[in-house]
């Protein structure tokens, strides 16, 4: 899987999708008057690049190296660590989402400014060039569904300021988020489908046509929970960030730490972002 394809893919992020995320992020309120089907549910899709888009959101965002900061609002932007998955989308003959396919995953960063007064989720996700962050060691999956490669796998993430390395979210596993396999790709075909412009919220289906309908998606599947670092630090121009989703396999949460704290990036059994605030 090339990056450069990407670029024709479709961008969706998931909020809400690990307990307790909102609340420390400050965004809960956004989310009071959207009904879900589940108190654990997601709270919905957002989007953060569409393709042939003359919106802001037309501009491809993903990085693998830096993240630049917002101009004029330094000091509410926030590393959002998560799993992206990248697949394919069949349609069916009325150009509805009929299916998923989920071919590979990633790390990613789902960085996000925290700003108040914001009418859509997207409008905190996608400033220009740069302002997210995907790793260049996308993993193909074997299937997505209990039994696969994930189970083991695990998310964890780190800040450097001034040469000392702190843990910024909660390290953990990818099957505790809180819809995964069947029963996420379920509700993110539905919410393609179904999702009107609502509060936060943005009628998926719509952007989806005004985007002719594209074959390939990059999906963020949602940011863990912060540590209490991670919770009251704000990311500022010279910090490095790091996500690794790793096999709990072949690492400890320990291992992961050493890593970081070394800066060593490239290892097998993971997809590591590192990225650099300028």
């Amino acid at each position: 899987m090339s990056k450069e394809h990407l670029k024709n893919f479709i961008g969706f992020g998931i909020a809400g999708n690990f307990a307790h995320h909102l609340d420390q992020a400050g965004e809960a309120i956004d989310f009071i008057n959207v009904k879900t089907d589940e108190e654990n549910a997601p709270k919905g899709i957002f989007p953060f690049y569409l393709p042939k888009s003359s919106s802001f959101l037309g501009t491809y965002p993903l990085s693998s190296q830096t993240i630049i900061a917002p101009k004029g609002i330094d000091g509410n932007l926030q590393l959002e660590p998560e799993m992206a998955l990248i697949g394919e989308i069949i349609y069916d003959d009325k150009m509805a989402v009929s299916d998923l396919k989920f071919n590979f995953f990633t790390a990613y960063n789902d960085c996000s400014i925290r700003k108040e007064g914001a009418k859509k989720i997207s409008e905190k996700k996608n400033w220009g060039e740069n302002t997210k962050g995907i790793s260049n060691q996308i993993i193909q999956l074997d299937k997505f569904e209990k039994g696969s490669k994930l189970d083991t796998y695990h998310i964890a993430s780190f800040l450097k300021r001034d040469g000392v390395v702190h843990q910024y979210g909660e390290d953990s596993p990818v099957i505790t988020y809180n819809y995964f396999y069947d029963k996420l790709k379920s509700w993110i075909i539905n919410k393609l489908n179904t999702q009107q412009n609502e509060g936060p919220l943005e009628d998926l289906s719509l952007h989806i046509k005004n985007s002719s309908y594209p074959n390939g998606f990059v999906i963020s599947v949602g940011a863990t929970s912060y540590t209490s670092f991670g919770e009251t630090t704000f990311l500022q121009s010279g910090d490095e960030v790091f996500v690794y989703v790793y096999d709990a396999n072949f690492y400890t949460p320990s291992d992961i730490f050493y890593l970081a704290k070394n800066s060593i990036t490239d290892i097998p059994n993971s997809s590591t972002l590192h990225q650099t605030i300028i």
